[in-house]
């Protein structure tokens, strides 16, 4: 087999196809639709790979780093939890019950609301979140190790402008 054309991805099949198939959506949208998908799978592999050794699923990993980004006393509410990570009450629930269940997250009354609870990492959640955050980002820039990083800037800021432009901002 041959060396791959440097000048084409996967994406530029995907189009080709559709171009001789059906022209009308071999559009800039499916490329970006493709390509942003392919980027978001190929990074998340990496992690993944990452998180497995460390006995954690995707979703474990995204709790204990949403805990752990906001700072001591690392706590939140679970539907600010669930609102973070895009995720069902039931799916939080789950996912609490099992980060409980390994000693990673405790999961506490509210002092000034009875109605209403906290979910705080543990000792062992600070640890295990702080090594899984190191060794997936560690995984995702030796994938990225040969892209120059002016490049990587400059996708960065512009898929930034794509997703205000859509309205994806802060909701605070």
């Amino acid at each position: 087999m041959g060396k791959p054309d440097q000048g084409r991805d996967t994406v530029d099949e995907i189009v080709a196809a559709w171009q001789r198939e059906l022209p009308a959506v071999a559009t800039l949208e499916l490329e970006l639709t493709k390509r942003a998908t392919r980027l978001g799978a190929l990074l998340a592999e990496a992690a993944n790979r990452e998180l497995a050794e460390a006995g954690l699923t995707k979703a474990e990993y995204e709790v204990l780093a949403a805990l752990r980004a906001t700072g001591a006393p690392y706590r939140l509410r679970p539907t600010e939890l669930a609102s973070r990570l895009l995720l069902s009450s039931g799916g939080t629930s789950n996912l609490l019950r099992r980060l409980t269940d390994s000693g990673l997250v405790v999961r506490e009354a509210d002092a000034r609301d009875a109605r209403s609870s906290w979910v705080r990492l543990t000792d062992a959640g600070v640890t295990t979140a702080e090594t899984a955050v190191r060794a997936a980002t560690t995984a995702q820039r030796e994938l990225l190790a040969v892209v120059p990083e002016s490049t990587g800037r400059v996708v960065a800021d512009l898929l930034r402008e794509v997703l205000i432009a859509l309205g994806d901002t802060p909701r605070g």
